[in-house]
């Protein structure tokens, strides 16, 4: 299976946060599955963390490396996309991982409760 991670579901993995669902913890660490990090959710990361919002690892690329995790760059062509989602959810890093999600046909791992109002495969962080 091919996943791709939220935001918070990244930062959960590199925190070992509890807060992790057994299912997704199950899912990435499994060697059958392809996880890929979004440059969304570098980009998130980046702004969140410039603002006092959050902390993240200042070394965010080699401990993507260090997981196995593949870089999901961002496309004219998922950019695009994001104008032809349903306005269920209002984030434009969220809409960006969904249209993401949609054209590269993976499934996306996150705790987020409107994602699921989308038709794209999840499993609940």
């Amino acid at each position: 299976m091919k996943l791709l991670l939220d935001t918070h579901t990244l930062l959960w993995w590199l925190d070992d946060n509890p807060t992790l669902s057994s299912k997704a913890r199950k899912a990435i660490s499994s060697e059958k599955n392809i996880i890929y990090v979004s440059s969304v959710s570098a980009w998130e990361i980046a702004i969140k963390k410039s603002l006092g919002k959050l902390e993240a690892p200042d070394n965010l690329l080699e401990v993507c490396a260090v997981n196995d995790f593949i870089e999901l760059p961002i496309t004219i062509k998922h950019a695009l996309a994001v104008s032809e989602l349903p306005k269920h959810h209002e984030d434009p890093f969220d809409r960006l991982l969904i249209a993401q999600s949609i054209i590269e046909q993976l499934t996306l791992v996150t705790r987020d409760g409107r994602i699921v109002e989308y038709d794209i495969p999840i499993i609940e962080a």
